[in-house]
């Protein structure tokens, strides 16, 4: 007893006898909270992708982990109020967040290859969620435990503990409003995700050695913490998101994205995903690239004139298809909207798109909603991640876009994920499309997961895909026209709608990707099976 008091009536050090310290402390703690948290999901993105079931994960997980740092740091201020303890926290928890972006990624890597054996639904959220668990809740538990432990040195009384909480909670969360715009519109942006965490941690650990400097203590905690610091600093932005990947042409981050150009002798690919293939490709002999691009070519045929067609791709990337069309049929015009100025950027860097194919940097949506120009066709090709944003999902998107097409005219949608149940994503999306939409046609693409689907209101579009096919010159391009009339079929509506009301698309969306991926794993456990951790490790 007489120790415990002996600890409560040591004096606080001269630095926290001034609160506007003790103010600045809970300023950047909770800062670094939320710049943590968008860290985190720019750390997942890449793999997991942003979805909103990968935003509630890192949600909650860091809710849970900052619960009980709440109550941990408060009985510990009670039980021993040494300020020594709360700062020493804020050093281990700065070291920490140096460390994830170099760290994190080989226990994403670890967590991947243990649920890839063990876990047969689920995969993502699963992954998600003991990454978060194991590389983000220490941290922020430590983080969690500042508050308490702040009151404990700045209330004097209970005649101005109200004031006193209340203008702490004020500069936690005016910290907090600025760790949450600085990321994603400042530092991400410009210097990535990795620099990011090191400015964020880089400030606790200022805030941690001012206190110990100031009170002429703690020198080998705060030597050992600046030189794990300064390692982190030289190792943790020499790594990339896919760090297994060698002879990348590019690799950087948008606001938007994860980016990722990749070349071989005649292709060169766009990944916005380290783990879910590619989003644009560019031939670089002029062919067809095999992907659905080429099936999506039906749609200009299935106009009265394929030739003088005027073409919208919503989702451009990097202009494939705006690409393919002007060189297959020599008198269209086409323009895209793609959201992320880097994609664009990027597309006239590595994949040749033409300067006269006007971009506009927008949300396809809110283009249309501006737009009084009409098409006569209208390519819906835009994806968040590996799903399609909710905005661009529902019937009031598509009615519209029907508003922006000339009569005759046709939208193709680009239907990732093709399921083998109509109860996907899929399936919900072509029945909105039939509540606004005459005449709906699908065709799977052979070696994807693509599905297309051409929706029209004129009875036409069959008979001017025949005709135009037969017109056309180039032999390649014909004989794959007429193969897709052949694989054209009428769809039938079941009336399941998605509206702004209503549209989960990331869990249907989710769903769906979770049989893909089951489906993968097969590939790996066969490995596993047959050589072992090195025949995984190999694949």
């Amino acid at each position: 007893m007489k120790n415990k008091a002996a600890q409560q009536k040591k004096p606080l050090p001269r630095i926290l006898k001034n609160k506007w310290y003790l103010y600045i402390t809970e300023f950047f703690a909770g800062m670094s909270v939320m710049a943590v948290e968008l860290g985190a999901s720019r750390l997942l993105a890449p793999y997991f992708s942003s979805s909103q079931i990968v935003w509630t994960i890192i949600i909650g997980t860091i809710m849970i982990a900052m619960a009980l740092g709440n109550i941990y740091g408060g009985r510990s201020a009670d039980k021993n109020p040494d300020p020594d303890r709360l700062y020493g926290r804020i050093l281990i928890a700065a070291v920490w967040i140096a460390s994830v972006p170099f760290a994190g990624k080989f226990v994403i890597a670890g967590i991947s290859g243990l649920l890839v054996l063990t876990v047969n639904t689920g995969f993502l959220v699963w992954a998600a969620f003991l990454t978060c668990m194991v590389v983000f809740v220490y941290p922020l538990f430590l983080l969690g435990t500042v508050t308490p432990s702040l009151v404990k040195y700045t209330v004097d009384s209970l005649d101005d503990s109200g004031s006193t909480v209340g203008t702490l909670g004020a500069f936690n969360t005016i910290g907090s409003i600025i760790g949450t715009f600085v990321p994603t519109f400042i530092s991400i942006p410009a210097v990535g995700t990795a620099v990011t965490f090191l400015i964020f941690s880089g400030i606790l650990l200022v805030i941690g050695l001012i206190y110990f400097i100031s009170s002429k203590r703690g020198a080998v905690k705060g030597t050992v913490s600046a030189a794990l610091f300064i390692v982190c600093c030289f190792a943790s932005p020499s790594m990339g998101f896919a760090f297994w990947e060698k002879g990348l042409t590019y690799e950087g981050e948008s606001v938007y994205n994860y980016l990722q150009v990749s070349e071989d002798p005649n292709h060169t690919y766009l990944s916005t995903n380290v783990l879910f293939g590619v989003q644009s490709v560019y031939v670089k002999s002029g062919e067809l690239t095999g992907m659905y691009y080429d099936y999506a070519m039906a749609a200009p045929l299935m106009t009265a004139s394929p030739n003088t067609a005027d073409i919208l791709v919503l989702g451009m990337g990097t202009g494939t298809y705006a690409k393919q069309c002007m060189t297959y049929f020599k008198g269209v015009t086409a323009e895209g909207v793609e959201i992320d100025e880097k994609i664009t950027d990027l597309a006239h860097m590595y994949f040749e798109l033409p300067e006269e194919v006007k971009v506009t940097t927008y949300d396809g949506r809110a283009f249309l909603s501006a737009c009084d120009k009409k098409y006569d066709v209208i390519m819906v090709d835009a994806y968040q991640d590996i799903t399609i944003p909710f905005q661009m999902s529902s019937v009031e998107f598509f009615r519209l876009v029907k508003e922006h097409l000339n009569e005759g005219g046709v939208m193709v949608v680009n239907m990732n994920m093709r399921s083998e149940s109509s109860d996907g994503i899929n399936g919900y999306l072509s029945d909105t499309i039939s509540e606004v939409f005459g005449n709906i046609y699908t065709a799977e693409v052979p070696n994807t997961t693509n599905l297309e689907l051409f929706a029209s209101d004129s009875d036409n579009m069959l008979s001017a895909l025949s005709r135009n096919t037969e017109a056309l010159e180039n032999a390649p391009l014909m004989e794959l026209m007429n193969r897709v009339q052949k694989e054209l079929v009428p769809y039938t509506s079941k009336g399941r709608l998605l509206t702004d009301d209503k549209a989960p698309v990331e869990l249907l969306g989710m769903q769906v990707i979770d049989d893909l991926i089951q489906d993968e794993l097969i590939y790996y456990k066969k490995a596993f099976a047959e050589k072992g951790i090195s025949g995984l490790i190999e694949k």
